[in-house]
Formats: structure tokens, C-alpha cells, sequence
């Protein structure tokens, strides 16, 4: 079999990584004196983390997170509470293993939405399926989904997520309606997926947002029952954008 129809087999194997290292190393001197081992070991990891990253990026995609912060971009010079052996140990990922959850709270600029955006760039990066949503913009589609009838499909939409980001938690009081469908999101992830949720309140003062009492003991359990909590502080690390005269 020829170079070309060998270059040609690849792409039609969907293999384009494997070709096009294949044909790199045709046109270098750099491999000569490999085993032939060594020569198709470089081909197959080619082709291997070409299909890694894809999945990453398909992934990524479909989380939607709100901004793209990685792990390695956290800041952790800045006095915000947020200690770095705990989130090296969260970065690893055994909290979505053990089905718990993460809650973040602090002031308005303090980098809540960054750090749950890094933990799911995180999660992604480790097979995980994730999807970023802020609460507002969950209770407005939980509504139009009962208008229309695909509530229930929602649901189930949402219950197949591993790992569920809620951003900005508790900007308002919530309605009896928005406290059980909230219940039902929850209730669908017990023991069976994780949970991220970031809010500007503490948690102490989350059963307060929603009115029916029995709702709010309801979702605070399933929030707060083996989950993990990061409460940051400081000034907001915003800067402010320059005045343009």
C-alpha cells in the first residue's frame, strides 16, 4: 500500500490527526532510527489526544459557562478566603465521584462566578457532563416549559447533567411555583449528580428566600447534605473600565 493510500484509508477512517502526524513524519528526519514501534506509538498518541481535546471542546460547549476561566488561572494571591489545597483537592474532582455538592457565597465581585466556572472548565476536562445556568434564567424556562408542555422533557434534560452550575442564587425572593419546581430539579440529583450553586447570601439565610417553609427545608437539604462550602471575602476584584474623555 502506498503513502497516499495509506494518508488516504486514515481520513476516510476518520483519522486525520494519525495522517497528518503520518505525513510529518514521512517529511522529517526526526524519526529516522525509531522502531517502528516507537514511530506508530507517536501516530497513535496524535491521534488519541486529537480526540481528547475535541471532546473537550464539545463538551465546554455544551456546559455554557458564563466565563472561560481554567484551573490554572484561579487567583489565589488576592485575601478572599479561598484556600488553595482545598480547591486542589475540589480541582481533582472527587466531589462529583461521591455525588456531593459545592456552595459558593460572598460579595458581589469577589469571583464566585469565575471559581464555578473554573470547577466545571474542571469537570469537563474529566469526562463530566456540565451545564452552567444562572437561577434566573432556569425559574423563566421552567415557566415557559409548563406553557408549552416540554416541562417534563426539562426535567429530564437537566437530571442527565453531572454536574449542575446555578449562578447567581437568591437576587430574589422566590415564588411558591419557583420553590417546588426548583424542589423537583434538586430532587431529580440526590445522590445521583452534583450541584454547584453561587450566591451573594449566606447560606444561613437561603430558607428566608423561599416563602413556603417546608419547600425551603426541602431545598436546602438536598443544597446543603454533603456539600462542600467556599465563603469568600474582600473587595470586589472588578476594576473599574477607564473613562474615555
Amino acid at each position: 500500500m502506498g503513502r497516499n493510500q495509506i494518508i488516504e484509508k486514515l481520513h476516510q477512517l476518520r483519522m486525520p490527526a494519525m495522517a497528518t502526524a503520518y505525513e510529518r513524519q514521512e517529511q522529517g528526519v526526526d524519526y529516522e532510527g525509531l522502531t517502528f514501534e516507537e514511530r506508530l506509538g507517536f501516530l497513535v498518541d496524535a491521534e488519541f489526544l486529537s480526540r481528547q481535546n475535541r471532546k473537550l471542546a464539545r463538551f465546554l460547549h455544551d456546559a455554557r459557562l458564563r466565563v472561560p476561566a481554567t484551573p490554572e488561572d484561579i487567583n489565589y494571591r488576592q485575601s478572599r478566603g479561598l484556600d488553595r489545597s482545598v480547591m486542589r483537592a475540589l480541582l481533582e474532582g472527587g466531589w462529583l465521584e461521591r455525588q456531593q455538592n459545592i456552595t459558593v457565597t460572598g460579595p458581589t465581585g469577589v469571583g464566585k462566578t469565575y471559581l464555578i466556572c473554573a470547577l466545571g472548565h474542571a469537570a469537563c476536562r474529566q469526562g463530566y457532563r456540565v451545564r452552567y445556568m444562572r437561577v434566573p434564567r432556569l425559574l423563566d424556562e421552567l415557566t415557559v416549559s409548563r406553557g408549552d408542555g416540554r416541562y417534563s422533557s426539562l426535567l429530564r434534560q437537566l437530571a442527565k447533567y453531572d454536574l449542575l452550575i446555578l449562578d447567581d442564587w437568591g437576587l430574589s425572593p422566590l415564588t411558591s411555583v419557583q420553590g417546588r419546581e426548583l424542589l423537583e430539579v434538586l430532587d431529580d440529583r440526590v445522590d445521583l449528580r452534583s450541584t454547584c450553586v453561587a450566591s451573594q447570601i449566606p447560606y444561613e439565610l437561603w430558607h428566608g428566600q423561599i416563602p413556603d417553609p417546608t419547600i425551603a427545608d426541602s431545598v436546602i437539604d438536598r443544597l446543603l447534605n454533603k456539600s462542600h462550602h467556599i465563603a469568600l471575602a474582600g473587595d470586589s476584584m472588578r476594576t473599574a473600565a477607564p473613562v474615555l474623555s
